[in-house]
């Protein structure tokens, strides 16, 4: 019979934790986060200004302060519940979560909000407003997630969230930055092989020096010295400094909720997508031994959005993917507060514009390709060898959605759609637009419930695979997952395809099922993490409260 590790405390009493507030493990895990959010934070700044148009002072000086309280603030409140589980666990291996603006959700309130909103009306200030009330929209949905999401994660598969999580990862995560890389392959590849080296290897620095910081200045170095940036472009930028204050936009908010209608048919799929995904992120910080309590992450970030909408960020911010990536380069409990308030602080000040002229993005953005590698080998790593065609079948969903929008902005920027085209000569050139296009739309909750059904199959569970298929087919037939628009019948014949998944999953479920000959590949349970070290394994999900 196990005991929890609270229990057991409890019978063996001992020295109170001496919890330290920074290690030399958190300076090379600050370092790794600071990148992989100023990167974050330098795109969505582009975006805002050359794709939607929003004027540069009231990015500036308007959307980046918003961001940057909302960065101190969360990572704050991050480091306290890491803080409480170390104690609570009596364990100084707990890594807080990292928090921040994630790349799906900016590239989705940019090409799929504010952008057409823009193209219609040529005005970027109801872009902005439209973008505004689909972040307050996502923050309610969010928090409606923290009282339904801990009952979907206890009953969905690990195969199933850490594939979707994969499936973001590879895609949104890694690919843009591996092709920025190979922009300039001379200054990112000798950054990415000291990130490897560093982070995966044992082998130490001289001087153990953190790992970002290397990476980052060796990229910085070979960058100027080969030519890559420019002395008059730093100098342009550092005039553009200026101290920005959050202030409320309430108006702007206030607009956008007016015309709410339209946007409802994203912002309701799309709230499911971020609950989703903050639900897989934190079973992937689950596999890496940190067992967080959902609601409480699901309650601030959607409180978060919430506020930032208010303040005029339609970026909501989030629980980052990437948690393993930095507990294995050594974060602990200060490392998310200390990239959270340094990265805000630059939002404050205005430096976001002197930053692009100093930093080469081709020595940044490997560290965003280490975190994609990352996550994508722990959904394999973290489940039975049995799971891992689950973990592809969930996955599958985000890669049809990306290759769906590099089609269609390749297409926007020829100046045409793919309706345009016409779906004959995408056929004839081996685009199966319609398909991938189905296939794609709301591809997070898509993969879940794939990879639930792939699970249970593989399980020989049939009824419960049924059961998963219905709640697909339910769900594509109102349009969250398989369909452009939330609508009664959305997605029929999807549905219909669910429904026939399940029957003959039921029908399997009277056949005699083929003993199994080796109990260790068709146990349903999840692999166990290997603790790290001097660590005390975590307690199970349901020991932990809240």
């Amino acid at each position: 019979m196990s005991v929890s590790t609270s229990a057991t405390d409890q019978k063996t009493p001992g020295p109170t934790l001496s919890l330290p507030w920074w290690t030399r493990g958190d300076t090379n895990a600050f370092f790794g986060l600071s990148f992989n959010i100023l990167v974050n934070v330098l795109t969505l700044t582009t975006l805002s200004i050359a794709v939607v148009k929003i004027p540069s002072s009231d990015v500036l000086g308007t959307v980046l302060p918003a961001l940057g309280v909302a960065l101190v603030l969360g990572n704050l409140y991050y480091m306290v519940l890491a803080r409480r589980l170390a104690r609570r666990e009596n364990r100084d291996t707990v890594t807080a979560l990292p928090y921040g603006p994630s790349v799906p959700h900016m590239f989705i309130v940019v090409f799929v909000v504010m952008l057409p909103i823009y193209l219609k009306t040529g005005d970027p200030l109801k872009a902005w407003s439209a973008g505004l009330a689909w972040a307050f929209m996502i923050g309610v949905i969010v928090m409606i997630g923290g009282f339904v999401g801990p009952f979907i994660r206890r009953i969905t598969p690990r195969a199933a969230m850490l594939g979707t999580l994969a499936g973001i990862s590879i895609t949104f995560i890694a690919m843009r930055p591996a092709s920025q890389m190979f922009e300039a392959a001379w200054i990112a590849l000798p950054v990415l092989a000291i990130i490897l080296i560093g982070f995966f290897t044992d082998v130490k620095l001289p001087g153990n020096l953190p790992v970002g910081l290397v990476a980052l200045l060796v990229g910085t170095a070979i960058g100027w010295i080969g030519g890559y940036m420019s002395v008059p472009d730093v100098s342009k930028a550092a005039h553009d400094i200026a101290l920005g204050l959050p202030d409320l936009r309430l108006h702007l908010l206030f607009d956008g909720l007016g015309h709410l209608a339209p946007l409802l048919a994203t912002a309701i799929p799309l709230g499911v997508y971020n609950f989703t995904e903050a639900m897989s992120n934190v079973e992937s910080a689950a596999a890496a031994g940190d067992n967080y309590n959902l609601r409480s992450v699901l309650l601030a970030d959607g409180f978060g959005a919430i506020i930032g909408s208010g303040f005029g960020s339609p970026f909501p911010p989030a629980v980052y993917i990437g948690h393993p990536g930095w507990k294995d380069a050594g974060g602990r409990t200060g490392y998310s507060l200390a990239s959270g308030v340094v990265i805000g602080l630059m939002c404050l000040l205005g430096l976001f514009g002197v930053l692009s002229t100093l930093l080469p993005i081709p020595a940044i953005v490997p560290i965003l390709l280490y975190i994609g590698l990352l996550i994508g080998a722990q959904a394999f790593q973290a489940v039975p060898k049995l799971h891992a065609v689950a973990v592809v079948a969930a996955l599958i969903p985000n890669l049809a959605q990306w290759c769906q929008g590099q089609i269609d902005n390749a297409l926007s920027a020829a100046g045409t759609t793919a309706d345009k085209v016409g779906m004959g000569p995408l056929g004839q050139a081996g685009v199966v637009y319609d398909g991938m296009k189905t296939l794609g739309e709301g591809a997070v909750l898509a993969g879940l419930v794939l990879g639930t059904m792939v699970t249970f199959v593989l399980e020989k569970r049939f009824i419960a695979a049924a059961v998963a298929s219905a709640a697909g087919a339910a769900l594509a037939f109102i349009g969250l997952i398989h369909a452009s628009e939330v609508a009664w019948a959305a997605a029929p014949k999807v549905a219909l395809g669910y429904l026939f998944f399940g029957l003959v999953c039921l029908a399997c479920s009277f056949l005699r099922p083929t003993p199994a000959t080796d109990p260790v590949e068709s146990a349903p349970e999840a692999a166990t993490p290997v603790p790290e070290a001097g660590a005390v394994e975590a307690p199970k999900a349901e020991e932990v409260t809240a």
